[in-house]
């Protein structure tokens, strides 16, 4: 196959090439512009439209849908440009690898896959879902587990330690833990113990990732970092200042990060105490109703909706009660004819509950965005439209619209960075020798539909989709094959 006519970023440089790019089997084998001794089978003309590698999504929840056949395609992000997806994040794994590896060779999926081990699965297999601390003999157990699953291939560990059962674990738990990945050449993920002010607060918990890189001696990489809440708008200043510090004394610490003003996670996550969920969200409701715990329940969750920016902040978007979907919490609370804190936990009685978070604040968004050790990342999940919009947003909005960070940027931070910081081989450049996952997009037309209201509408604008030297994405449309691998270290 040929690549011929478009303008070459090739993931790596500032200013783009006109060269043809040749494919044999799964493999990039020619990069030029003589291409008189080339007879391709298959000529793409790419007039009009950047040829890039494809995006490598470092934050996805994706796993949740590649197990199943008739999700396995992957559309949401392969309609993106995203050609590779990590997932196991927020310290969330489906566990074990082997299980899901042989799961995804069996049924096939439409990109490429990079596994992280989950610290909640780790924590749950030997000590359950409670406030508890481990013995010698229960952590010597989780290190043998870390163990086991680097060996089947995960490229690391993820942690969720701002949600239970992670947000039990001491810090040096977790650096235990984070030695057996390090000694596996692993990378560490993690979803911060506080993006705001409602446990140890932001800053502390930056210190405390950047503490277990030092002492674990291994990759630290933050994922969608942000400011969350009014009470810590502005501090990208001093945690830019901190993470500055601590390259220059050899630890190693990147971030990926999501173009919106919204987070996104579920309800009881959002805005219920931690303490109040140790033994799982039955114990939380019960809790809720029990006159011993109820008004210290109530109080600390009021807390945490003032910190979120207020009940009108907080709006549902998966929930299966259609009564509140579509709704703030503010305009629930309104029709219940009850606070905003107990309506929260008659909300959860109807199941698993999404809530968008609107409280960050556009000058730390940007603040991020410039930083070269920050690379795009999604966190996809159902309800947001992040998992359908994000890299065709920072592009439309930040690169385009705005002008925040120029093209080559935007392309090398979705790109070989992220390939770099995962240790991710032959992927994230054009370059011979390396595996063919490239896409071709129009300047002009790449942007996001998906919003608040509809969540769940393509990007626009993506014309081809090659991964692994299969076209996945001819002139816009889906081809119907199934081209990703699980990827090995």
């Amino acid at each position: 196959m040929l690549i011929i006519n478009g303008t070459v970023y090739n993931g790596v440089d500032q200013n783009p090439a006109s060269n043809a790019i040749g494919i044999k089997d799964d493999k990039i084998v020619f990069i030029g512009t003589a291409t008189d001794h080339i007879n391709p089978k298959k000529t793409i003309d790419a007039t009009g439209l950047i040829v890039s590698p494809g995006f490598i999504d470092p934050h996805t929840h994706a796993d949740r849908d590649l197990n199943k056949p008739d999700e396995a395609h992957n559309l949401p992000f392969l309609m993106q440009g995203v050609t590779t997806v990590v997932v196991g994040n927020d310290g969330d794994s489906f566990y074990p690898l082997s299980k899901y590896k042989k799961l995804y060779l069996e049924q096939g999926i439409g990109t490429n896959v990079v596994p992280l081990l989950g610290h909640h699965e780790v924590i749950k297999s030997v000590i359950g879902n409670s406030d508890t601390r481990p013995s010698s003999e229960q952590l010597q157990k989780m290190c043998e587990l870390v163990q086991k699953e680097m060996e089947e291939g995960a490229f690391g560990m993820s942690t969720g330690l701002y949600y239970a059962p992670g947000s039990y674990t001491q810090t040096d738990e977790v650096i235990a833990l984070a030695k057996v990945v390090a000694q596996n050449d692993g990378v560490y993920d993690t979803h911060l113990r506080d993006e705001g002010s409602s446990t140890v607060g932001l800053i502390t918990a930056i210190k405390e990732a950047i503490e277990i890189g030092r002492q674990a001696k291994l990759p630290i990489h933050i994922s969608h970092i942000k400011c969350l809440g009014v009470d810590v708008w502005k501090q990208s200043d001093s945690i830019i200042t901190l993470v500055n510090n601590a390259h220059k004394v050899g630890i190693e610490v990147t971030a990926n990060q999501y173009p919106y003003d919204a987070s996104a996670t579920s309800l009881n996550s959002a805005v219920s105490p931690r303490w109040a969920e140790s033994g799982g969200k039955d114990s939380l409701l019960i809790r809720a109703n029990d006159p011993k715990y109820k008004t210290k329940v109530l109080q600390d969750t009021k807390m945490n909706i003032t910190k979120r920016g207020g009940p009108d902040k907080l709006l549902i978007v998966k929930c299966d009660d259609d009564r509140f979907l579509g709704k703030t919490l503010l305009e629930i609370s309104e029709d219940l004819r009850v606070s905003p804190e107990q309506a929260v936990y008659s909300i959860l009685q109807s199941g698993y509950v999404r809530v968008a978070s609107f409280n960050m604040n556009p000058y730390d968004i940007e603040n991020f965005m410039k930083q070269d050790w920050v690379v795009t990342g999604s966190d996809g999940n159902t309800g947001h439209p992040r998992k359908y919009g994000s890299f065709p947003r920072k592009y439309h909005k930040y690169v385009k619209t705005d002008r925040v960070i120029g093209v080559a940027d935007f392309i090398n931070g979705s790109t070989s960075k992220t390939a770099e910081i995962f240790r991710i081989p032959q992927r994230g450049k054009l370059e011979i020798g390396y595996f063919a996952d490239i896409i071709a997009f129009h300047p002009e037309k790449f942007m996001d539909k998906a919003d608040y209201t509809d969540a769940f509408q393509f990007a626009e604008g993506l014309a081809y989709s090659i991964i692994n030297g299969k076209i996945a994405l001819e002139q816009g449309e889906f081809t119907q094959k199934l081209n990703g691998k699980v990827l090995t270290k």
